[in-house]
């Protein structure tokens, strides 16, 4: 028997996979949703508020890395690790689906934005756009089957490729920015008070954290770090690279339009903005550069999505089939379930708006629960002492930097309501089904106790909104 070939990434790598995660269509977004939100001052509470969270969150992954090794693929495997195999599988699951639906939405705004130059795309939804669409997915299914490290390796090119219309965007906003025009736009309102201010962060949130989603790429993909090390280290870099783009994009929109005009921008909203500083072209520009990302983000995102897959499937958590892998060392069954489904929901939006609407909100609310279970392994680690009594050092750094990390992913889904929290449910709950397979296959009982009460509730949630959306209690 031949053995699979052995690949590795390099940092670079690995940290393009950050970056290409987390930069995809939210960053071209920013200046109308922040806009429609929030005026200077509590953008800039809000990136600090997001900046600190997820910062202790990056370090999180940082130090999990270094401290638990072992483990592969983290933000699955530190929920199984932490709170045993069930919570494990809601964590790969929520992630996979995540990832399934971020990417429909990536194929819409590649058409949605085509359809600004060719008619016959129309706004994404055309018979055109969804065979185009298609042909596009598995092409790149195709591309991936025949190597991860391929596909990482392009993936790095177009990370690099987007990167650049962004920075031109920040000197020209940085060259036409009119201090007159930010100030008026300071507090986001006529009336200055602390509760106004806070009511405005706290519209910010979700936008921010589907912007940061996808700083766990370098560990989801530890497996394949040339050096572990490499893991944590790609982490920080590639957070605070993206940090540093997503706030001077958004707080220099404020000094190239008046609030009210950048709320009304259609997105991208970014063209927009260049439109009014430099002209038609700047709108082109923008386009062509929304395209080049988001075809990246898709790249990163389909590898984390079967990735996450194939792991948990390696581990006993999914269903047998998912752990094969090709001849090219491809985790290939993954690949075609996650594509499968992506290919799914891409005909849907032929028919229905409504199943489009509700994977965009599934996409920014599904994520919440992985990050707050990996901020829960962290501190259930210095809590116990667990790797710590051979290795004390930076254990009091650590301990804070766990406190934040939870208290932030906790406020998070406070901020996001029941609402989201029953959307998820209609996830968690059906797509149970795959743990069941997985545990009928391993001949173990489906649930310990305190796993069946976790099942109860995702599966009366999922109850709960289904009918609350069959009845219209809750709208998209």
């Amino acid at each position: 028997m031949t053995s699979k070939p052995q690949q590795k990434f390099s940092l670079t790598t690995l940290t393009s996979m950050v970056v290409g995660s987390m930069v995809g269509a939210g960053i071209f977004s920013l200046p109308q949703a922040f806009s429609r939100a929030t005026g200077p001052f509590g953008a800039i509470i809000a990136w600090t508020i997001a900046g600190v969270g997820m910062l202790m969150l990056a370090f999180v992954f940082q130090k999990l890395s270094r401290r638990r090794p072992d483990l592969d693929a983290g933000i699955y495997a530190y929920a199984k690790a932490g709170f045993g195999n069930y919570l494990g599988f809601l964590s790969a699951l929520g992630y996979w689906a995540v990832a399934c639906l971020g990417n429909v939405s990536y194929f819409v705004l590649i058409k949605s934005t085509l359809g600004l130059f060719f008619p016959v795309f129309g706004d994404g939804n055309t018979v055109i756009a969804v065979a185009f669409s298609s042909i596009l997915l598995w092409v790149m299914h195709l591309l991936i089957l025949r190597g991860v490290k391929t596909a990482a390796a392009l993936n790095t090119v177009v990370t690099f490729a987007k990167i650049i219309p962004i920075l031109l965007f920040i000197v020209l906003a940085v060259r036409g920015f009119q201090a007159d025009i930010f100030a008026a736009s300071f507090w986001g309102g006529e009336e200055v008070s602390f509760r106004g201010v806070a009511s405005q962060v706290r519209a910010t949130m979700l936008v921010t954290v589907f912007v940061f989603v996808g700083i766990e790429g370098a560990s989801v993909y530890s497996r394949y770090a040339r050096n572990r090390e490499d893991v944590g280290l790609a982490t920080l870099l590639g957070f605070l690279g993206v940090l540093c783009l997503l706030v001077l994009v958004t707080l220099l929109s404020y000094g190239a339009l008046p609030r009210s005009d950048l709320a009304a921008l259609r997105n991208p909203s970014m063209a927009g903005v260049l439109e009014a500083l430099v002209g038609p072209w700047g709108a082109l520009f923008v386009s062509v550069g929304l395209l080049v990302s988001v075809a990246g983000a898709y790249l990163s995102w389909v590898l984390l999505a079967a990735e996450i897959l194939f792991t948990a499937a390696k581990n006993e958590t999914m269903p047998r089939f998912l752990s094969h892998e090709n001849a090219n060392g491809v985790p290939s069954n993954a690949l075609w379930l996650t594509n499968i489904v992506v290919q799914v929901f891409l005909i849907l939006t032929l028919f229905a708006q409504y199943a489009f609407t509700l994977a965009l909100e599934l996409t920014s609310s599904m994520i919440l629960i992985p990050y707050f279970l990996v901020a829960a392994y962290a501190f259930k680690l210095v809590w116990t002492g667990e790797t710590y009594v051979e290795d004390p050092r930076g254990y009091r750094g650590d301990f804070a930097r766990a406190v934040i990390a939870l208290i932030y992913t906790a406020g998070l889904i406070y901020a996001a309501g029941a609402k989201h929290l029953l959307l998820s449910a209609t996830i968690y709950g059906p797509g149970t089904l795959l743990y069941l397979m997985a545990r009928r296959e391993q001949g173990k009982p489906a649930f310990t106790r305190p796993e069946m009460l976790v099942f109860a509730l995702a599966a009366a949630g999922a109850a709960v909104a289904i009918a609350a959306l069959a009845t219209g209690r809750i709208t998209i």
